[in-house]
């Protein structure tokens, strides 16, 4: 059997509330909450989440090739699954591509992921447009992951696919607004397409439409998408992310595929359409390995919540172009310099003396614990617990948030390192908080060389 093998979501902690934008732009009736990434967060970082919240109940798997799709990716021209791969500790022989530009390019790297054993699949996107504009309403950050091959807790039963030319929502390179034409344009010819892929992927699989148990549709044209929930019966828990998240993009048809397989039973089927650009359909069953593999950890698909402000969002998401802090412009990383520290400063590993044991962080050729030379060997240390040993305000660090936090940390089995303390709004740091690493943004220097490096947040145990 070939299927999915491990799964995992990322939604990011803050949520704005969309009243809040209705008061600030004179919209009334708007209701519920939409999810945000971090100012130090991009569709990079999410992808590099989701991943580990996937692999880290999958120990032992390791894939021979990566897929990364955004509609929204960090870089264009130079990879970005590249940095995701690094981040991760995969190895160079590991196969990593981009699959970039469009809502669609999600089920695209999906396809491919599960056309050969070893796959790992990030969806990941960010969601936002000129203020008021559907995007920045009902759209929502987040990201989703996938590893493929055999012995998976869902096998793919059947699939169809359909390409349609249908020009109802488009934006140039490098614009902010998208674009679409009048919301009654599609409906009819997105609710053909995806009633035609599935009865084709239901066939494929040996079974009638009716017959599946659950149903998850997404795609960007919320009409379309509605009336299509309501004719197939979708899955309400999958559905009602938007009420929580909004909509995210790219990420969108994983994230809704992980809330199904979370709630699925052995045996069950799913089915999983994304409507864009055409559509493309799925169907899945739930194997016995799912119980034990949800038994392996927390949900996937939940996040510690934190309310914010809707000028921080925009100031995020650079529309609203405030005074900058007074100090000198961020220095970009020099290409040379990111070179010899790429592996431990992308994947963030130590060096373990193996005369001593002495975990030395950053890596040294000379052993601080015994004098020890050359003789380190690789010591990840990213999924590692630590506590914070002491701390102190930064008020001219370059962050967007100031003061920033400044926490050296003592990890569980030795090595310490200086952090920047992130996702912890108006929190008190004390000396004995537990912290975990994660990927984040240093800066983005102004010719726009992003700094990625590792930060930590505060520990807890769906985190």
């Amino acid at each position: 059997m070939i299927g999915i093998t491990a799964y995992g979501a990322y939604i990011p902690a803050y949520r704005l509330d969309r009243s809040e934008i209705g008061r600030s732009l004179g919209l009334p009736g708007l209701k519920g909450t939409r999810s945000v990434a971090s100012h130090d967060e991009d569709s990079t970082t999410l992808a590099v989440e989701a991943l580990r919240r996937a692999l880290r109940r999958s120990p032992g798997f390791l894939p021979a090739e990566l897929w990364f799709a955004s509609s929204r990716p960090a870089y264009m021209e130079r990879s970005n699954a590249s940095a995701v791969a690094m981040a991760l500790g995969l190895p160079e022989e590991l196969a990593a591509f981009d699959a970039c530009g469009s809502i669609r390019s999600g089920a695209g790297a999906f396809r491919a992921g599960l056309r050969g054993a070893g796959a790992v699949v990030a969806l990941a996107d960010l969601r936002y447009g000129l203020p008021g504009s559907e995007d920045e309403l009902y759209g929502g950050d987040a990201a989703a992951a996938f590893a493929m091959g055999e012995n998976p807790v869902a096998e793919l039963l059947g699939s169809a696919v359909r390409t349609m030319e249908l020009l109802d929502r488009w934006r140039s390179p490098g614009a902010l607004r998208t674009r679409s034409w009048e919301e009654r344009f599609g409906v009819d010819e997105y609710l053909e397409l995806i009633e035609a892929v599935t009865a084709e992927a239901a066939k494929e699989a040996g079974l009638e439409p009716s017959e599946i148990d659950h149903v998850v549709i997404s795609g960007p044209h919320l009409r379309a998408v509605q009336a299509a929930r309501r004719r197939f019966g979708a899955d309400q828990l999958a559905a009602g992310l938007a009420d929580d998240t909004g909509y995210a993009g790219t990420a969108d048809f994983g994230l809704r595929l992980c809330a199904a397989l979370d709630r699925a039973e052995p045996g069950q089927t799913i089915l999983a359409v994304l409507a864009a650009d055409g559509a493309d359909a799925f169907v899945f069953r739930a194997t016995p390995e799912l119980g034990a593999f949800r038994a392996a950890g927390a949900s996937p698909v939940s996040s510690t919540v934190f309310p914010l402000r809707y000028a921080d969002y925009l100031t995020w998401r650079g529309v609203l172009d405030r005074e900058p802090p007074r100090r000198p412009e961020v220095k970009a990383p020099a290409p040379p310099a990111s070179w010899r520290t790429m592996r431990w400063k992308f994947s963030f590993t130590a060096a373990r003396c193996t005369a001593c044991g002495t975990r030395n962080l950053p890596p040294r050729q000379v052993c601080l614990g015994c004098g020890a030379v050359d003789q380190g060997e690789p010591a990840p240390m990213r999924d590692l617990l630590g506590t914070v040993a002491t701390f102190t305000d930064d008020w001219l660090s370059e962050s967007v948030q100031l003061p920033a936090k400044a926490v050296a940390v003592d990890f569980d089995g030795g090595g310490r390192f200086e952090f920047e303390m992130t996702d912890a709004p108006g929190r008190e740091v004390a000396i004995g908080d537990r912290v975990a690493p994660v990927f984040r943004l240093a800066s983005v220097a102004s010719n726009e060389i992003r700094n990625y490096i590792w930060k930590v947040h505060p520990y807890k145990e769906e985190s």
